[in-house]
């Protein structure tokens, strides 16, 4: 591997990495297939996924999405006191590290971004491939329109405040 190589990959540093030192085989993998077809179909049933409770939620006419969002707020935070107070290990008996993440001016706005198209859209990261696998065809849009706006913030993150 020559310098320019080293370089490139010395660059890409991943600010929230994978610390998994075991490798998992295909079929050790279809556990989170289902775990991830349970939690869409949760996200249905409780109808994370619909335009119109996401619209209810930012024209502040419904309680339901805040609760949603709130308790999942609520489980997690007390989920990463658990794993931190009773050093829980992973499946395969790893540690769980969580690392000190720093503040930044740069999450304001990117959170502001963030907020603005999930109104517009009625979509997040979260409940799309629900909506797309429930048949709401036109997120795929709003799916195109997510791997842009990462495409975008990887080529400008080094211009972007800090």
């Amino acid at each position: 591997m020559n310098n320019i190589e080293k370089q490139k990959i010395e660059e890409f540093v991943c600010d929230a990495p994978n610390n998994q030192v075991a490798s998992e085989s295909f079929v050790s993998n279809l556990k989170y297939l289902f775990v991830g077809i349970v939690f869409g179909i949760v996200f249905i049933k409780a109808e994370i996924v619909s335009w119109f409770r996401i619209q209810e939620m930012f024209r502040l006419q419904s309680f339901h999405m805040y609760g949603v969002i709130g308790t999942a707020v609520v489980v997690g935070m007390i989920s990463v006191q658990i794993i931190k107070r009773f050093k829980i290990k992973t499946i395969s008996g790893e540690s769980v590290v969580i690392p000190k993440k720093p503040f930044n001016k740069g999450q304001i706005y990117g959170g502001l971004i963030f907020g603005l198209g999930w109104a517009i859209t009625g979509a997040c990261p979260g409940p799309l491939f629900a909506q797309i696998g429930y048949g709401f065809l036109v997120v795929g849009v709003t799916f195109l329109s997510a791997i842009a706006g990462t495409w975008v913030y990887g080529a400008l993150q080094s211009k972007l405040p800090h």
